[in-house]
């Protein structure tokens, strides 16, 4: 449905606002839609059409549900794509809209200028939907049971890339070696002259099998495929799996979506803190009217509240925005800060610099959430924000507050946000024990495999490989080699 004259009046006042501000995005366009049409766009990942399949009806049951039950309210869904688009609820109040509009020209101008960003499909919309053309006739021509499958196996396993990996440069590769095998002859061992009657004693036999053996596996170390561990695990099965030509297609189809929603997966804090920023600024500067204050608050609160155990992204990244601001204004940085440890001229640092503009917008441009909080999530910010680590307590069966200390806190968080928290899994070795099978390596770093995950994941990758697959992780403190051989499972400690 598209925009009423009074919301097009008010989205060309915002946009202006905003460009008065700094703010630099795509061309917005806006709809209005029903609370069911809303839910629906959300199952499929904010796009309007997606290949079939069932996980987006499941995601829709579950979002109108819990609309039905005031457990959550959708305001507004935006895509990164050029023009944007972006969906206004029907039924909001004019409040609502007018801060979903200002919300909407924060994430936009992140999108066009964050560099995590600029290696995505701008014409995502269009893409999305030859996707769906393309699944639909592989259904038609190899029926829809058969692709829903290959496509749930797939599903399963696209979290196995490299989250970095379209940041990169791709080069051809060696070409993958033939597998040695026991018909393969070694290279021959060299033998010392000696008489018919004396070769059993210069040349003993048994050394002489010895160094062929010595060789046949330092062969096999040389021709090891591939050469060095490869993170993307996804992209590497992809490309040497013995699979058809139309399952290798539904695998690009899948790895060209989870690509592109990488840049939201690694920027969530900085994304909802920058768009969290301006609609504050926006709203409270220049588009809410006085008596739509008390409204425009009530709304503001319910997005950046933090509530206990519980982590709100919009609430860190718009202080994390802030506290770079008001650093920046005060000329909180440089040596002379960084050596200054008493505590007293450190509250009173100001040297009206005035440079809190330009520093957040250099940061919307070239950070990630890890190296946004890397970087600015200090002591002075963790103490007046309250931060504190918790776990659960199996003895006491709660969950507790674990520590206060700055540390101990900022370690946990870098880690909850490196990789998503998700494990980092990479190839190992695709000719493991000279038969073809896949061998997998866990680089555990203190997080543990859930072996019933990790199962399945052996399972759906056996699927695609069609040879044993394996994966080298640590179960307390031993190295564990679990794998799948298409019949049953297997775990065994390595010496």
């Amino acid at each position: 449905m598209k925009l009423p004259p009074y919301l097009v009046d008010l989205q060309h006042i915002t946009e202006k606002h905003a460009r008065d501000f700094g703010l630099d995005f795509f061309d917005t366009i806006f709809e209005v839609l029903d609370y069911r049409r809303m839910n629906e766009v959300a199952a499929y990942g904010g796009f309007p059409v997606r290949y079939p399949h069932w996980r987006f009806g499941m995601d829709y049951e579950r979002l109108i549900k819990s609309h039905t039950y005031g457990l959550s309210h959708i305001y507004e869904m935006v895509i990164n794509n050029d023009p944007c688009y972006a969906y206004l609820l029907e039924g909001n109040s004019l409040v609502d809209q007018k801060l979903v509009m200002c919300h909407v020209l924060g994430h936009n101008d992140f999108f066009k200028n964050n560099y995590y960003f600029s290696v995505t499909n701008r014409k995502m919309v269009n893409e999305l939907a030859n996707h769906a053309t393309r699944v639909r006739r592989f259904m038609d021509r190899f029926g829809v049971e058969g692709v829903e499958q290959f496509l749930d196996v797939c599903l399963s396993i696209e979290n196995l890339i490299d989250p970095m990996g379209q940041y990169l440069t791709r080069t051809a590769g060696p070409a993958k070696p033939s597998p040695v095998g026991d018909d393969v002859e070694p290279e021959g061992v060299p033998k010392l002259d000696a008489k018919e009657y004396m070769e059993q004693y210069i040349n003993p036999p048994e050394f002489i099998e010895s160094q062929k053996l010595r060789r046949t596996k330092e062969r096999q170390r040389l021709q090891k495929f591939p050469a060095r561990p490869e993170r993307d695990v996804y992209r590497f099965v992809m490309d040497h799996a013995p699979i058809t030509r139309w399952q290798r297609n539904l695998m690009e189809i899948v790895l060209k979506e989870a690509e592109y929603f990488i840049p939201q997966r690694i920027t969530k804090i900085m994304n909802e803190g920058w768009a969290t920023y301006w609609h504050t600024r926006l709203m409270t500067e220049r588009v809410v009217e006085s008596s739509e204050l008390v409204d425009y608050a009530k709304v503001t609160a319910g997005v950046t509240a933090s509530s206990p155990g519980n982590f709100n992204p919009y609430k860190m990244g718009l202080e994390l925005f802030r506290h770079i601001e008001d650093r920046w204004n005060k000329g909180q940085f440089g040596k002379l800060w960084e050596d200054c440890d008493d505590m007293t001229s450190r509250a009173a640092w100001n040297r009206h610099t005035g440079l809190g503009q330009q520093k957040i917008f250099e940061v919307r441009k070239i950070y990630n959430d890890v190296t946004f909080v890397d970087e600015f999530f200090t002591e002075e910010f963790c103490r007046k924000h309250m931060y504190y680590a918790f776990g659960f307590n199996n003895r006491k069966d709660r969950w507790e507050i674990e520590s206060r200390a700055f540390a101990e806190i900022k370690q946990k968080l870098l880690f909850s946000l490196a990789n998503g928290g998700q494990p980092i899994i990479e190839v190992e070795d695709a000719n493991h024990a000279n038969r073809g099978e896949l061998l997998l390596r866990h680089q555990h770093r203190g997080m543990d495999l859930r072996q019933d995950y990790a199962q399945d994941v052996l399972r759906n990758l056996y699927r695609i490989w069609q040879r044993p697959v394996h994966i080298l992780t640590q179960i307390g403190d031993n190295e564990t080699l679990l794998g799948f051989d298409g019949e049953k499972h297997h775990d065994k400690a390595v010496a």
